[in-house]
């Protein structure tokens, strides 16, 4: 067996960081299955961002407390934040009380107002992205296309949104399908972006 996996206490093979909880129910129901609504992609994007230099085990911790905090990461609502709110943010213990990544978050929900505008829906922009060939898993920190999705989103105005972030955002949505080949969901996922397709 390979140092890609880990085995679960159902005897099943799941990618070696998923071996507890809250880690083992969160990759086995959702990362690496495609996330096509605006209000998911965005709070995967702002919860990568909250991430930045953290363990995930913490972000999925929080991750309630952050829905709560974020008004269900609503982008609309985030977007029109202000500094009271800010304020507020910072007061939150059950968050990540990091000034630079909670303005990152109200500002990059403004701006994705501005992409909502222009491309439709975060689903087109974000998936737009997808590599056209198949990815191999495990590989990589980034990728030819988080590169340049993070280029264009920092042009943008986008924060907290570099190469490493983006590629965790393309592992998390199914942009690209980042389970090992021995992980007992890697197929349920290709299933799933069949389907999409």
């Amino acid at each position: 067996m390979s140092d890609d996996t880990i085995e679960g206490p159902d005897g099943r093979r799941r990618c070696f960081w998923a071996g507890r909880e809250p880690e083992t129910t969160y990759h086995d129901t959702e990362w690496g299955f495609p996330t096509t609504d605006d209000t998911s992609l965005f709070e995967r994007a702002c919860l990568e961002g909250f991430q930045s230099g953290l363990s995930w085990r913490t972000i999925l911790l929080k991750r309630e407390n952050f829905r709560a905090a974020f008004a269900g990461f609503d982008v609309e609502k985030v977007a029109r934040y202000t500094d009271a709110d800010v304020t507020r943010l910072l007061g939150d213990a059950g968050i990540i009380r990091h000034r630079g990544k909670i303005e990152a978050a109200i500002n990059n929900a403004q701006r994705a107002v501005d992409l909502i505008d222009e491309h439709g829906s975060l689903e087109s922009y974000f998936w737009g992205y997808a590599p056209a060939g198949a990815h191999v898993p495990h590989s990589m920190t980034t990728s030819p296309e988080s590169v340049a999705m993070s280029k264009d989103l920092k042009k943008r105005g986008w924060r907290f949104v570099g190469p490493t972030t983006m590629f965790a955002l393309m592992q998390a949505t199914g942009i690209v399908n980042d389970h090992a080949y021995e992980c007992v969901i890697r197929e349920k996922v290709d299933a799933a972006l069949r389907q999409r397709l």
